[in-house]
Formats: structure tokens, C-alpha cells, sequence
């Protein structure tokens, strides 16, 4: 991660009079839209700005609040003055961080049930992660239904669509794939557990581990000399 990435402004625009936040890396992305910013993605450049239709102190409040939580996790932030604040707000584990953890299960899963085990969470009919991602999608139409602009009724559609056939067809997908993988029973060729034991095949009786590495012994440094007198 560059160094610049550490480093964002939040200021009002002097030509638009938006509140506008620049710079930053992805996890400072999701710390401004968790703080009620918008983002907006442009060719060369993502930025953040407020919501429309704020007052001047609902603005005030909602970027003081980002340049906390900006500071409190981290980031260097240059802001204007109305938008300076000493508060460092305590930040807590988000729940796609959760869901993030069973891909390091999976990356860190050295047998075929293992995975299986992880895919499991994402795929479980009741309560798996997809399931969930249905039921948020489907309230979500559900509110946009009787929500008043002629767009709504198009945007709940739309977000059904998504349940109904994009969703359910990755929700399959990785039903076979996680069902495959509980019928294999197999460990991974490349991912084996090391046991720190000589393999009973080994020659070289004087192995220690098929997987570490010797131990390797540093040089020991010449003894001081005392310096004599000088002639």
C-alpha cells in the first residue's frame, strides 16, 4: 500500500460549495460511506461527497464524523476548520469482515473437508451467508415498492431479478461445489500438514524435517582486540 494512500482532504469545494473527500485507500472508501458519504467514481479519480439536500450542519456534523473515525483508524486527514476534531471514536470488527475470515479459512485449509466446511457457511439453506444476501435484496424491494417515484417499482424489480436468478445461480454453483469437495476426502497436494518428522522413505538420515529448513548458525565475531599503546 503506498504511503500516499494514508492520506485524504475532506473540504468544501470553493466552486461547487460540495463537501468533498479525497484520496485514500479502499478501507478508507468504506470508512466515509459507513459515515454517510456518497461515493462517485470517475475515470481517473473515486472521491466521496455528501448527500444532497443537507443543511450546512448536518454537513458540518457528518464530516467532522468522518475525519474521527478517518483518524481514529489510521489515516491522515487535512480537513477544513469547521471539520476539525480531537474525538478518536472506537472502531469495531464490520460483519463483512466476518465473511471475509472464512476466505482466510479457506486459504489456511489444508483437506477437502475443510473447505467444505467453510463453503457450508455461505450455502447453508436456513441461515447461510447467500440466504441472508437474499432476504436483505428482497426487503430492500420490498421497500422500494410503495416508496413514491416512478422509479421505485422498476428498482424493485430489478433487485428481485437479482435474488431470483443471479443470486440463486451462484447459491447452486457453490452448493455442487462445496458438496464435491465433502464427498472427496482428500488433502491438498500442495497445502500438506508438515509433522516435523523424517519420512520413513528418507536416505539422508541426518534430515531433520522434510519441510523446515536446517537451522542455521551465525557467525561467531572475532574476540576484541585491546588496543596498546601508541609508539
Amino acid at each position: 500500500m503506498s504511503l500516499a494512500d494514508r492520506f485524504l482532504t475532506i473540504r468544501r469545494d470553493p466552486h461547487s460549495d460540495e463537501v468533498l473527500a479525497r484520496g485514500g485507500d479502499p478501507e478508507a472508501h468504506s470508512v466515509l460511506q459507513r459515515a454517510g458519504f456518497v461515493s462517485v467514481v470517475r475515470v481517473h479519480e473515486t472521491y466521496h461527497r455528501a448527500p444532497t439536500g443537507l443543511s450546512d450542519e448536518e454537513e458540518q456534523k457528518l464530516a467532522t464524523d468522518a475525519v474521527a473515525r478517518l483518524r481514529s483508524a489510521g489515516y491522515h486527514v487535512d480537513c477544513d476548520d469547521d471539520f476539525d476534531t480531537d474525538s478518536l471514536p472506537a472502531s469495531y470488527p464490520t460483519l463483512g469482515s466476518s465473511v471475509a475470515h472464512l476466505g482466510e479459512r479457506i486459504r489456511e485449509a489444508t483437506t477437502t473437508e475443510e473447505v467444505a466446511d467453510v463453503l457450508t457457511e455461505l450455502t447453508a439453506s436456513h441461515d447461510g451467508v447467500l440466504t441472508a444476501l437474499g432476504d436483505v435484496l428482497s426487503a430492500v424491494a420490498d421497500f422500494h415498492e410503495g416508496l413514491g417515484d416512478a422509479a421505485d417499482p422498476y428498482t424493485a424489480r430489478r433487485l428481485r431479478y437479482l435474488a431470483d436468478e443471479h443470486l440463486r445461480v451462484l447459491h447452486s454453483d457453490l452448493v455442487h461445489t462445496r458438496n464435491q469437495l465433502a464427498d472427496r476426502h482428500a488433502p491438498h497436494p500442495g497445502r500438506s500438514v508438515c509433522t516435523e518428522e523424517v519420512p520413513a522413505s528418507e536416505r539422508e538420515r541426518s534430515a531433520v524435517c522434510a519441510y523446515l529448513p536446517p537451522p542455521r548458525t551465525l557467525p561467531v565475531p572475532p574476540p576484541l582486540v585491546a588496543a596498546g599503546p601508541r609508539r
